[in-house]
């Protein structure tokens, strides 16, 4: 008998604008997954992908989430123009101090463990802006249990700012975090927001890692993974992004789907058949 595949939503970063991106393009994920959003069984998010996969979970729709970019939708949640005014089109001067010691000694100590983007990250000073729109946001969320985490698993990806390595919140093994603060650590810029502190640590954007999320998806049992991220900029309206492109230009996406236990990565894009060389095969993370 034929075992059901698990099904896992990979959502990469890209700020305001490509989170509005991706909410465009949901629809149409949803459509080749072939199900709701929120029932597929793995949800990563990164960064801007980490709102929108907490929004997921939490039962909305790609067109509630589309309602809400266009200044509609829930009432009692931060509209998507309160997010754009939290933080600002540049960041506020930073404190005059370098974002992480600890950081900057274990890359001294072990530079091989350390990626060049996070050892960067921490020569960058201390930001001072903090998400309080997007918290708010998430509080929303869970106003019902604001301990609960889905039960379904939802991972999301942040970077501690300590030791450089990768944290998957919500994954089997990692630090316990609430909700809202997992995402806003996973949005928090180095050197423009405050780091967001978690326990005893201190936690960043997963961007920061300049790693795919894709890599933190280690298959348990066969699992297949689409992943979905902004390739290019669409068509930027007043109440957010509609998808579509200025004349002249084609827009693009990409789907990577990966099945678990060593499948071969695939690649698709509107109107084209390609996939990677035969023998490529998705990148395992043992360890972050």
């Amino acid at each position: 008998m034929s075992r059901v595949k698990r099904i896992g939503l990979v959502l990469g970063a890209g700020g305001t604008l490509g989170a509005a991106w991706t909410i465009g393009g949901l629809s149409a994920v949803q459509d080749r997954i072939g199900r709701p959003l929120n029932e597929v069984d793995v949800i990563v998010g990164t960064s801007a992908g980490s709102i929108v996969a907490a929004a997921i979970r939490h039962g909305f729709t790609p067109e509630d989430l589309v309602a809400h970019q266009l200044g509609g939708g829930a009432d009692h949640l931060p509209g998507a123009h309160e997010f754009e005014h939290d933080s600002g089109r540049l960041p506020p001067p930073p404190r005059l101090r370098v974002g992480s010691v600890r950081l900057l000694a274990t890359a001294a100590l072990a530079p091989h463990s350390v990626h060049p983007a996070v050892w960067a990250s921490a020569l960058l000073p201390q930001g001072r802006s903090e998400h309080h729109t997007l918290r708010r946001y998430v509080q929303t969320l869970v106003r019902d249990d604001p301990d609960h985490w889905p039960v379904r698993d939802t991972w999301i990806v942040g970077v501690d700012y300590e030791c450089g390595r990768r944290t998957v919140f919500g994954r089997p093994g990692s630090p316990p975090a609430s909700l809202p603060d997992a995402v806003v650590a996973s949005c928090s810029i180095p050197g423009w927001h405050r780091p967001t502190r978690i326990g005893d640590r201190r936690y960043v954007d997963g961007e920061s890692a300049r790693r795919r999320p894709l890599t933190c998806c280690t298959p348990a049992g066969s699992t297949r993974f689409t992943f979905w991220r902004r390739w290019r900029a669409g068509r930027a309206t007043a109440g957010g992004i509609r998808p579509g492109m200025p004349s002249g230009r084609r827009a693009r996406s990409s789907t990577r789907n990966w099945s678990g236990s060593g499948a071969k990565w695939s690649a698709e894009a509107p109107g084209s058949r390609c996939s990677r060389p035969a023998g490529r095969t998705c990148p395992r993370s043992g360890s972050t």
